[in-house]
């Protein structure tokens, strides 16, 4: 069996390349270049990831590729990021970028390559049920790493064709994995910012991408009056409360964006909990739509503990999947543009884009 190696000059992807070599897979390394301003982080690909990523395959022995990906990662991840930012909702790049990309671009790579597989650095894994026979997408073992929630995306067509070597590994050992066989990379440092946000100044990004300036509009209360002025809407999420640049005589937070009125609407603490939330183009890992309600637990942020609640299937106007969603305890700051994955202990259920 052939496997495609997604490899972005990492110690997780680096290692993961190993371990599939190990396994007897014949392996092809290849690099997506995504973004590659000198700032950006190396976790998707810039220059020193690619050069790091290629002296990796160079010691397993492994053919390695380098991908022009730039103008789709543009259109796909960049574009909906700026779009989404414009419209007061925060969205999830990196889960967009493994929709599009990592499991769609690089899965289109390797039937070119006639790799029968395609393997990355994420923490999670793929289990078969041997009573449906169904693929199953679980939970990491080393729980502060696990991703599961950034690939609820995954269906049973490429759930057969993906391996998740990392899944049963704490980073620890995958470290040291990587120092054993001599890896450049073996100590290197993970990126904690979005690649092409490597400050974290999403507005600034926004600004330059996008050529615009968002101009400054009302603050208001619950009941529209208004209370002072905001800097333009793409410095605001959901629940924020500091960086809100001014007093207001008492802690105040953001609960609502209303981007067509250029309108920010602040109130206390406990206005930003609630008990419904709805998200659209849902997957359902299982390919087969639940009937009726289910009680699951859903996270509705990539490091969110998981809460219970009751989940009911409908389908959108425009014919997609969506999901209504009814936590036992109110939930602070449910944000448009967010994840909500459901869960099944370890078992990811499946999730959609909330609204």
């Amino acid at each position: 069996m052939k496997a495609l190696i997604a490899m972005s000059g990492g110690v997780d992807s680096s290692v993961a390349a190993k371990l599939v070599r190990e396994a007897g897979y014949e392996c092809v390394g290849c690099t997506m270049k995504l973004f590659e301003p000198e700032a950006v982080s190396d976790s998707c690909g810039a220059a020193s990831g690619a050069e790091d990523a290629r002296l990796v395959a160079e010691r397993l022995g492994m053919p390695f590729y380098l991908l022009d990906l730039q103008g789709e990662f543009r259109r796909c991840v960049i574009d909906k990021f700026i779009d989404s930012y414009s419209r007061g909702v925060t969205p999830n790049p990196c889960i967009d970028c493994n929709k599009n990309l990592k499991f769609g671009r690089l899965l289109q790579k390797a039937d070119e390559l006639g790799c029968d597989h395609i393997a990355t650095g994420h923490y999670a894994r793929v289990r078969r049920d041997p009573a449906s026979g169904k693929y199953l997408l679980m939970k990491a073992v080393d729980r502060s790493k696990d991703q599961s929630y950034v690939l609820y995306n995954l269906t049973q067509q490429l759930l057969a064709r993906v391996l998740l070597p990392l899944g049963d590994l704490t980073k620890q050992q995958v470290r040291e994995l990587a120092g054993a066989d001599g890896f450049v990379n073996a100590e290197k440092p993970e990126s904690q910012d979005i690649c092409f946000v490597p400050d974290g100044d999403y507005a600034a990004v926004i600004k330059t991408f996008s050529g615009r300036e968002y101009p400054p509009g009302d603050y208001v209360d619950l009941n529209g009056n208004v209370i002072g002025t905001h800097r333009g809407i793409i410095h605001y999420t959901i629940g924020q409360h500091k960086h809100l640049g001014q007093a207001f005589g008492e802690k105040r937070y953001v609960c609502r964006i209303d981007a067509a009125t250029n309108r920010i609407v602040l109130g206390s603490n406990e206005d930003t909990f609630s008990s419904d939330a709805k998200a659209t183009g849902v997957n359902w890992i299982s390919g087969e739509v639940p009937v009726g309600k289910i009680r699951c637990r859903v996270r509705l942020r990539y490091k969110q503990k998981e809460q219970w609640a009751t989940v009911r299937p409908v389908i959108d106007p425009d014919g997609t999947d969506a999901a209504e969603i009814r936590f036992d305890q109110p939930q602070r700051a449910i944000t448009p543009g967010q994840a909500a994955v459901f869960y099944d202990e370890d078992i990811v259920l499946g999730g959609g884009t909330l609204v």
